[in-house]
């Protein structure tokens, strides 16, 4: 019987999106396209990189538990 095991990486990869996506979606009602393309193109650390930053470990998460193993008991 082959048992795959709960991983916490896609779980939090997921959670990671989630959060960063509410932070986009927060400044486009807030701010509009326009800031928030002037947000990301800008010298400063903003939220918008940070979210961008946020996406990008979140897709690391799930790949890293997408490729886990299976366990046979």
């Amino acid at each position: 019987m082959v048992v795959q095991r709960k991983n916490w990486f896609t779980a939090m990869g997921i959670l990671f999106i989630v959060v960063a996506s509410i932070a986009v979606l927060r400044d486009l009602a807030i701010w509009g396209p326009d800031f928030m393309v002037d947000f990301l193109t800008s010298q400063e650390i903003t939220s918008e990189k940070i979210s961008v930053g946020m996406f990008g470990i979140g897709g690391f998460l799930i790949i890293l538990g997408l490729r886990g193993t299976s366990y046979e008991e």
